[in-house]
């Protein structure tokens, strides 16, 4: 079932309440799903029935300014935000209002960008009740080139947004600069079939589509992985988490998830190499049957049923 959220301020959020689990099964709990930067959360439905049937009511949103949450930017093309903060904030309000008529433990995921807002979201303690778990993948804790230092691309951020209208994108086209579309898909799968299931949900739904990233958004995301990695910040994270990622990836840091796994104090995780690419939930399926099956030996401890 699919309904709107209303922010703070008004905004819509697009959001999807994923069928109940078979009576057999019902009562684990629930998770709610936040999905990567471009992304909507038809991408995701595969993995949400998977969760069902292991007894999760599962949940999911966009995130406001892409898939069907309209648009900051000044077209339908660029996925534009200010301050990451906002959309942290957006996350907090409606996880509230989510986990007020939910039963059971409470698990947070998030994918790519949804994985570092979640992960942020956590490390600030903005969630009220916490939940009992949080699953990363792939988590977006630092941005292409990686071999560039995080205060080298911050400041050049920083500059470009200044210099010109930071809703302006800051690359042509796809995930990353450099990016075609013919070579879209091995940055984010090996599964054709998988990734033509995106290409069908984006001509049936077209405003799903989005393209590059604004430079405000750069400059948002230099600035929140800057505040993430700051010292103390990950060791406070409490939260039993499970990351499961890839040293292949090509669109988010590997060396900062690695980073991230040596100073989270409570953290297991599943690293794929060159036979996963970015999109590991979507991956073929010896790719995404062993991630799900660790999700689930991961959730079993942190949240028997």
């Amino acid at each position: 079932m699919e309904g709107t959220w209303r922010a703070a301020d008004g905004h819509a959020i697009r959001h999807i309440t994923w069928p109940a689990p078979p009576a057999e099964t019902a009562g684990r709990g629930a998770t709610l799903f936040m999905a990567g930067r471009g992304d909507a959360y038809e991408k995701y439905l595969e993995s949400f029935e998977h969760w069902r049937l292991k007894g999760w009511q599962v949940q999911a949103a966009d995130w406001r300014g892409q898939g069907g949450s309209g648009r900051l930017g000044n077209d339908n093309r660029t996925g534009h935000i200010d301050d990451f903060a906002l959309w942290i904030a957006d996350l907090a309000d409606y996880w509230r209002g989510w986990a007020a008529s939910q039963k059971g433990p409470l698990v947070l995921v998030g994918h790519s960008m949804g994985g570092h807002l979640c992960l942020r979201a956590v490390l600030e303690k903005v969630l009220d009740p916490m939940p009992v778990a949080l699953v990363l993948s792939a988590p977006m804790l630092d941005v292409s080139p990686e071999f560039v230092p995080m205060p080298l691309k911050r400041g050049f951020a920083n500059v470009m947004a200044r210099i010109g209208d930071p809703k302006r994108p800051a690359w042509k086209m796809s995930e990353k600069p450099g990016v075609t579309p013919s070579m879209r898909q091995l940055l984010l799968t090996h599964d054709k079939a998988r990734y033509e299931d995106e290409l069908w949900w984006r001509r049936t739904r077209p405003e799903l589509e989005l393209g590059p990233g604004s430079w405000g958004w750069v400059r948002g995301a230099m600035q929140s992985s800057t505040a993430m990695f700051a010292r103390g910040a990950l060791e406070s994270v409490a939260t039993p988490t499970f990351i499961v990622a890839t040293d292949a990836d090509k669109l988010v840091s590997p060396a900062a998830i690695r980073s991230a796994l040596a100073r989270l104090p409570n953290v297991d995780s599943l690293v794929f190499g060159s036979e996963s690419a970015h999109e590991i939930l979507r991956e073929a399926d010896p790719v995404r049957d062993r991630a799900l099956a660790a999700i689930d030996a991961f959730l079993d401890k942190e949240a028997p049923a």
